[in-house]
């Protein structure tokens, strides 16, 4: 059983009951938020009348499993509270400014967004904010959020999800930590790394490697511990990463151990066989779930969650003792 279980059934609590007050209010309407005008070219106002329509922009990558979740959290709040759900993504920056761009032409009338590059997507969400149109922030950029002018953030700290982490390995004994970061120029993994050192005590290097290349991410880790034996532990960023950094391990004999940010069916046998110490999961089913809920009660109510701070999904270590309890919803794709 996690050390953090507690804490963890307090926050699940909170989470529970904000994602009811949603459930309760599907069937109502109320007064909308005020709208604003935009700027640039001509835009379509949000309409108030009818089925919500929400565009859902991440900076996921096609195939990749962590925004699956979060895409299936989206749809199925769509589905139970009578929202129009509209989800796109893209890895790169400037492209998904102009999805964000193209979303508030089009009108809708509210907006979820992930913010791994804060500075490419500023003037897209400030636009979004003139035009009238609600935004949500999710999982990375929680420091800029109400800055652009966002309702709320919904996601885990990274820097306090990092140090989770590192405080987790120190208290196994691990002495000298390797963070693999997998997307460059991501605000997010730099401050969970960031994070971990803190937490760690210990010496913390950091390895960048490129996920859309495996081949590659598995043979930089295991040139990593091959270089350095010193290296007792490895710290992925990413559930995909995790495997990786367990196969590289394995072929060179390491004494190093690997835990990981997120969760999948692969990581999920990795705990359950001692392969994986614990994965820091953010519960990224909640980031696609309750941002939708959200802007339901703000369009019908004129709730605002979060008091102006940042509602935290996470981090929830999960360790080799209490995986199988979760391992179903990792399976049907809700964690």
């Amino acid at each position: 059983m996690s050390r953090s279980h507690g804490t963890r059934s307090v926050r699940a609590g909170r989470i529970l009951a904000l994602a009811a007050a949603g459930l309760l209010l599907a069937a109502c309407s109320g007064p909308g938020g005020e709208q604003g005008g935009g700027d640039g070219a001509p835009q379509q106002q949000p309409s108030q009348d009818g089925p919500l329509r929400v565009a859902v922009v991440t900076h996921g990558t096609a195939g990749d499993a962590f925004w699956n979740v979060v895409k299936n959290g989206a749809e199925a709040a769509g589905r139970e509270l009578d929202v129009q759900v509209e989800y796109n993504s893209d890895g790169d920056p400037g492209n998904q400014a102009k999805l964000i761009d193209n979303a508030v032409a089009q009108g809708v009338g509210g907006l979820v967004v992930s913010m791994a590059n804060p500075g490419a997507l500023r003037t897209s969400i400030q636009n979004a904010v003139s035009a009238g149109i609600p935004v949500i922030t999710i999982n990375s950029g929680d420091q800029q959020s109400a800055e652009f002018g966002a309702l709320t953030h919904v996601g885990q700290n990274e820097t306090i999800a990092g140090e989770a982490a590192g405080s987790r390995f120190a208290e196994l004994g691990k002495t000298k930590l390797l963070c693999v970061i997998h997307e460059a120029g991501n605000i997010g993994q730099n401050q969970r790394c960031d994070g971990a050192r803190e937490g760690f005590g210990g010496t913390v290097q950091t390895l960048q490697v490129d996920i859309n290349n495996p081949t590659d991410v598995e043979s930089r880790i295991r040139g990593a511990v091959q270089t350095d034996a010193t290296i007792d532990a490895v710290l992925a960023l990413n559930s995909q990463v995790a495997t990786r950094a367990v196969a590289a391990i394995k072929s060179v004999d390491s004494k190093a151990e690997v835990a990981t940010f997120d969760l999948n069916s692969d990581v999920v046998a990795a705990l359950q066989a001692g392969e994986v110490l614990f994965a820091v999961d953010q519960q990224q089913y909640l980031q696609g779930y309750l941002p939708v809920s959200f802007l339901r009660l703000y369009r019908d109510n004129a709730n605002v969650v979060g008091g102006g701070r940042p509602v935290l999904t996470g981090p929830d270590l999960v360790e080799q003792g209490e995986v199988d309890r979760i391992a179903e919803y990792v399976q049907r794709g809700t964690r």
